[in-house]
């Protein structure tokens, strides 16, 4: 019965004015709930950010963000207990990792840079392999990759489940009795979602509440209107989620998409990165080889180096000292520092 339909019994029979109404209230705080967690994540949205797509079955709430964050930042997903998530992907560094290449357990070091998990929540596809396509088989990875975390989900879940406090946690959370990989793999990526940036000083300049300097204006122009940047990294996180090639070496040691497809034409493509809060995610491209912003532009005037599968895009161009700057400077207004200080630890 609708709820609705009980202010009729109200009406009719006074004596069970009180229980009714509790039914009513009962099912209108019920549908409050139901968008409560969406909604707190994302108010406030620009209009041009598109809704995040949520696993059915995976929505986002409280419990399951507190559970998520917990599993980010603690060092047991790890085999001895020395790596989290956190290790590699830095808060202060907008979820990404001042090293060409992040430490791992015992010594070891990862296959590549490690990537901002700035609006990772709207990617369509995940790894620089740009293969895997929900971040709950992404949380996968890190955890059982040799260099990385080098650890068993069955292994992991025994070890969390020794703690009452994560076991209560995945009750509250996704009505199991026990942490397993339905659960650690869910609230991470939960978690994950609600790393939104999307208060950069270009993000207001769009709004008109904040003006561009005169280099950053003519920055802005370059970015869009003279240079090709904007044709790969466009949209409103700055990149089309393509799989590209740069031209950053003729030969390369890393195999890119090649190593998910085993296709030719895949070989030494990478995911675009978002642009998002650039100033602080170097060193960057996909093994953290060019340490400055003035690096990849001057990488991107040469027009790369000769590989079968560079993006025709990529062909040598003119800019000077000071257009470089500009663009630079531009760059740095889409650095959300609200974003970062929300995150801090």
């Amino acid at each position: 019965m609708h709820p609705f339909h009980y202010l009729y019994f109200v009406k009719k029979r006074g004596t069970r004015f009180i229980p009714y109404f509790l039914v009513v209230a009962f099912f209108a705080i019920s549908s409050l709930l139901v968008g409560f967690g969406k909604k707190n994540y994302f108010k406030g949205l620009p209009a041009d950010f598109p809704e995040m797509k949520i696993p059915e079955g995976n929505e986002i709430t409280k419990d399951r963000v507190a559970l998520g964050k917990r599993l980010f930042f603690d060092k047991n997903l790890s085999v001895n207990g020395e790596v989290a998530c956190i290790s590699c992907h830095n808060p202060a560094l907008a979820f990404a990792d001042d090293q060409s290449i992040s430490g791992g357990v015992e010594g070891r070091f990862a296959k590549r840079n490690a990537p901002t998990l700035t609006n990772v929540g709207y990617n369509p596809v995940y790894l620089f392999d740009g293969f895997l396509t929900t971040l709950e088989m992404q949380a996968l990875v890190p955890i059982q990759e040799h260099e990385e975390m080098d650890f068993n989900m069955v292994e992991l879940a025994k070890r969390l489940n020794q703690d009452p406090s994560y076991v209560k946690q995945a009750q509250k959370s996704y009505g199991r009795n026990a942490v397993d990989g339905y659960v650690i793999t869910r609230a991470l990526g939960t978690y994950q979602r609600t790393l939104i940036s999307y208060n950069s000083k270009y993000d207001l300049y769009k709004k008109g509440k904040r003006k561009l300097s005169d280099s950053e204006e003519k920055g802005r122009d370059l970015f869009f209107n003279k240079l090709h940047c904007a044709q790969c990294h466009s949209g409103f996180n700055f990149t089309n989620f393509s799989t590209q090639n740069n031209g950053l070496y003729e030969i390369y040691a890393d195999s890119g998409r090649m190593r998910a497809t085993e296709l030719e034409s895949d070989r030494a493509l990478f995911k675009i990165p978002t642009l998002r809060n650039i100033q602080l995610t170097a060193p960057y491209m996909h093994d953290g080889s060019i340490s400055s912003l003035k690096g990849v532009i001057a990488h991107y005037k040469s027009g790369g180096k000769n590989h079968a599968n560079k993006n025709e895009l990529i062909k040598p161009f003119e800019l000077s000292d000071s257009e470089t700057q500009n663009l630079i400077d531009f760059l740095y207004t889409l650095t959300d520092w609200k974003f970062i200080k929300k995150h801090k630890v």
